[in-house]
């Protein structure tokens, strides 16, 4: 017997495969989509074509780091809150 036969649907990896290609297929879709509609600029900068796509990105990227960080900086022992206690 398969394991892959009782999986979820989402952990299979035909599955994967397919929501990594319609996700590609609607994000190139999306950006094109700025070729039709004019998008109305208020910052000069942000009238780029694809200025979503690369600044959401960005953030997207920015916003791992921090918690990276953020991670590094907070993380503590294993043992952390039994260090005062004596051995039961």
């Amino acid at each position: 017997m398969n394991n892959t036969d009782n999986d979820h649907w989402l952990a299979r990896p035909s599955s994967i495969r397919l929501i990594w290609k319609v996700s590609i297929v609607v994000l190139a879709l999306t950006v094109l989509a700025q070729l039709i509609f004019k998008v109305k600029a208020y910052f000069g900068i942000d009238g780029w074509f694809g200025f979503g796509a690369v600044f959401g990105f960005l953030s997207c990227l920015i916003m791992v780091l921090v918690a990276k960080l953020l991670g590094f900086v907070l993380k503590r022992d294993e043992d952390y809150y039994r260090k005062g206690e004596p051995d039961a």
